[in-house]
């Protein structure tokens, strides 16, 4: 059976557009499932890598920054005066410790075990760069707490090949949703994109807004 379609939830403002500085599929169907329509374009520059002893949340909120930067300046310039550009960044900390993605499915493997029967946070940042001005930068924290999974069922989710591009070796939308116990605060963060604070923020510089009720 398919799904129902769904009428439009938000809009954006006329004029508007919206730029997506992400390949995440995920990320782009949170913008679809609210009925927003927007461009993708990828980031072209290299991540930036976390400094010595910076912060988890310091380290996403930099590195959105960037990825938004890198998009805003490859816009035409008649592009650029009517663009939202919409950038984030997520990652898994233990402690202040940063784990990004897997090298290779070993990597992902110790990865897993470490966070097994063990919690960890998930930081997502977001940052929002108008057409003028500065840009709006924030971030949102989850906890996530992992059962503890024998080594073959680690094993066998490394061989999906799910973990190989996943920060912290796994996905909480996919297959490897089993291995959270528990999640402190929101699922949106853990899969990269925290909805209630970008929301939020959208509404209120008035980048979007509800579709009208006429019909109710």
């Amino acid at each position: 059976m398919s799904a129902p379609v769904l009428a439009p939830l938000f809009a954006l403002r006329p004029g508007c557009r919206l730029v997506l500085a992400s390949a995440s599929p995920r990320r782009r169907q949170f913008l679809e499932e609210w009925g927003l329509s927007f461009t993708l374009a990828r980031p072209l520059g290299a991540e930036p890598r976390p400094w010595p002893g910076e912060p988890p949340e310091a380290y996403t909120q930099r590195a959105a920054t960037a990825k938004a930067s890198d998009v805003a300046a490859g816009l035409a310039a008649a592009e650029r005066a009517c663009s939202l550009v919409l950038a984030a960044d997520t990652v898994v900390a233990l402690g202040d410790e940063i784990l990004g993605k897997p090298r290779d499915r070993a990597h992902a493997l110790e990865m897993l075990r470490r966070l097994n029967g063990r919690e960890h946070a998930v930081v997502s940042a977001v940052c929002l760069a108008p057409p003028r001005g500065a840009a709006r930068v924030f971030s949102d924290v989850s906890r996530v707490r992992f059962g503890r999974w024998p080594e073959a069922v680690l094993r066998a989710y490394v061989r999906t090949g799910e973990p190989d591009d996943k920060a912290g070796a796994y996905a909480i939308q996919g297959q490897g949703a089993f291995l959270a116990e528990r999640v402190e605060g929101s699922w949106s963060t853990v899969v990269g994109l925290p909805l209630a604070p970008l929301a939020r923020e959208l509404l209120a510089a008035g980048w979007m807004t509800p579709v009208g009720d006429a019909g109710l």
